[in-house]
């Protein structure tokens, strides 16, 4: 995308304005929103700093540094570099530095962490939403006692509103989302502003002395404070995540040009506020607005949450198409909302679970205080896998020399273990729960890859080599039927088992025999010259190998519709697929532990059907099943 913006100037900047509003609406929606809980966190709650002149000062002086250090120099000038052909996130990010099949050796403990890093995403990705929209409603306690009692209700209808339009797809609604962005950074930087004007010695916070002193006052308390400080960094991982859907420069010029000033400025009006009314602590945000604007206030939040959380369930569906296609995850059924973009994607399990959790949750904590005592943990653990994985990456890919990778890595290493541990702090106050979400979600990743490891290598030590067999068939002739038979197997070099099921029950082949292998590719898309590959063999037999990236959904059909074989001519329907359908049986044969064994049958048994995912005719279908032990 990057490029387009110099093939030709002038539509080349209408695009790159187009592409930047696009994305202030999807990538900057949740670390936009934390100016709603982010400061206040510091200063109300269990761990509540006493509000004095220094402690502002240095507490605004470590969220300054924060998006200056973490975000601007982390993610927005290096982590951005580490895009997998365009493609951003943990995964794309562990797809370029840990080949697909790697399961040991040296890559084994990489592949545990970027596996870890993203089901940490998927805890985050429940906690946003009810944060973000639970904290938005609770401005109108602000307004008026009168809606205390309302305030879950509300919050509940508004997720579960958010999550129902889910399966609409976020084109319709999407081109409204950039300038109501835009207009809650304007509106938020004007509040800034104005409340700066009465306090300029907020300033002040500029200079790092002031959160170096904070340190040296507060001590302890100011290492529990940064958990809090922590949250206003929380949506960095997003502008990673969804750099494939715009590219580096509009995220960079969004973010440089009007994200980062506003979030600055809100941040030091608040500091000013609270420098001269210590009252407002316990919602300094919405005290920074006159009474006669809080309604509005509270409607523009709580439409800027409500983005932002779509943001986070988009990156949810997508991180988990990524996990299907690199083979982590079962197949899922996944449903395009856009005929023209093709990020767009709604994938129902995930939608519905992540509803259920994000009711259970805003329930379960009554208070965006609450649970902010649970953010952070999984978000600074992710930063602190991917900034190893990025150095992996340095390392192995862009052969940086060890000292810079070290000194870069480790700065940014250091930091990001500082607010860990900070974190750390909030587990037994609600922290457990994302940590229980990214164990049970590694948990199932894991056991589906070493299950399908195992199962290959069970399949593989039983599969017949192709040569022999069609050395066999021209010293034993068949009968053979007119028609193409396609027989879809995943080792392009041994005999499908359906297909020797096929002989074994049928005793017949058909006069041409397409031996199909899907592979999934370490990059996003792959060339559609270099989709298919095709080799001739004897007596009617053809080997194909259909290659799709991580970012990409097969359509085996349309792909065998463009393969021309020396006189003959692929008619989609007049096919025939074969595919064989494995019962698995948990045995104590050497693997896995026999509970993950079951596990592993179980998800097999839900998978999307092999019909579905490869978008084959229903009627044209013909499965064979055996039972394999595991």
């Amino acid at each position: 995308m990057d490029e387009a913006t110099t093939e030709h100037p002038t539509s080349g900047r209408r695009y790159l304005a187009y592409l930047t509003l696009t994305a202030l609406g999807v990538v900057f929606g949740d670390i936009g929103t934390s100016p709603l809980y982010a400061f206040r966190e510091c200063f109300h709650g269990p761990h509540a700093l006493e509000v004095t002149p220094g402690n502002v000062l240095g507490i605004l002086s470590l969220i300054f540094w924060s998006l200056i250090v973490v975000v601007s120099v982390k993610y927005l000038i290096f982590i951005l570099r580490a895009d997998n052909r365009g493609e951003g996130g943990i995964l794309a990010l562990t797809a370029m530095v840990v080949p697909v099949r790697a399961a040991a050796g040296r890559y084994r403990l990489l592949l545990i962490l970027g596996l870890f890093g993203a089901a940490l995403l998927y805890g985050d990705g429940i906690i946003t939403p009810a944060i973000s929209v639970l904290s938005a409603i609770e401005g109108l306690e602000v307004a008026t006692p009168f809606f205390t009692p309302y305030v879950i209700p509300i919050t509940i209808a508004v997720l579960v509103l958010l999550f129902f339009f889910q399966h609409r797809g976020t084109g319709s609604v999407g081109k409204i989302f950039g300038p109501v962005i835009v207009l809650w950074f304007v509106v938020i930087a004007g509040l800034g502003i104005w409340r700066i004007g009465a306090a300029t010695d907020v300033l002040a916070a500029v200079n790092p002395v002031h959160a170096l002193r904070f340190f040296i006052h507060n001590r302890w308390h100011a290492f529990v404070a940064l958990g809090a400080v922590f949250l206003c960094a929380t949506g960095a991982e997003a502008l990673y995540a969804d750099m494939g859907h715009f590219g580096k420069v509009p995220i960079r010029i969004g973010w440089f040009g009007l994200v980062l000033p506003s979030l600055l400025v809100n941040y030091f009006g608040q500091g000013a506020l609270l420098l001269t009314d210590k009252s407002a602590a316990e919602h300094p945000f919405y005290h920074m607005a006159p009474e006669w604007m809080t309604y509005p206030l509270v409607l523009l939040a709580t439409m800027a949450t409500v983005i932002a959380s779509q943001a986070v369930i988009s990156g949810a569906f997508s991180l988990t198409h990524q996990a299907v296609q690199l083979g982590y995850t079962p197949r899922l059924e996944i449903a395009h909302t856009s005929a023209r973009e093709r990020g767009q994607i709604y994938v129902p399990a995930v939608n519905w679970a992540l509803m259920l959790s994000c009711i259970a949750l805003v329930l379960g904590f009554q208070s965006s205080t609450r649970l902010a005592a649970a953010y952070g943990i999984a978000v600074t653990s992710t930063m602190v896998i991917t900034t190893i994985l990025f150095y992996a990456a340095a390392r192995r890919r862009w052969k940086w020399r060890r000292w810079l990778a070290l000194l870069i890595c480790g700065t940014f290493l250091t930091v990001d273990t500082a607010f860990f541990g900070a974190n750390l702090i909030k587990v037994a106050h609600g922290g457990w729960f994302p940590l229980v979400v990214a164990l049970l979600v590694f948990t199932l990743m894991s056991t589906w890859k070493t299950g399908r490891r195992i199962l290959s290598d069970r399949m593989r030590r039983s599969t017949v080599p192709l040569r022999p067999f069609l050395q066999g068939i021209a010293l034993e002739p068949v009968v053979r039927v007119p028609g193409i038979a396609v027989f879809m197997y995943s080792n392009p070099h041994g005999v499908p088992p359906a297909l020797l099921h096929n002989l074994k029950h049928n005793r017949v082949l058909h006069e041409t025999v397409i031996i199909l292998t899907v592979e999934t590719q370490e990059i996003p898309r792959v060339e559609a010259n270099d989709r298919l590959e095709v080799a001739p063999l004897d007596h009617g037999f053809y080997r194909v190998i259909l290659r799709y990236g991580f970012m990409e959904e097969p359509d085996v059909p349309a792909e065998l519709a463009r393969l021309r074989l020396p006189g003959l001519h692929l008619e989609p329907q007049q096919l025939s697929y074969f595919l064989s359908r494995e019962t698995l049986l948990a045995t104590e044969h050497p693997g896995m532990w026999i509970w993950r064994e079951h596990l592993f049958a179980w998800m097999t048994r839900n998978a999307r059907p092999a019909t579905s995912y490869f978008n084959l005719p229903p009627n044209r279908v013909v499965e064979l099943g055996m039972q394999v032990e595991i």
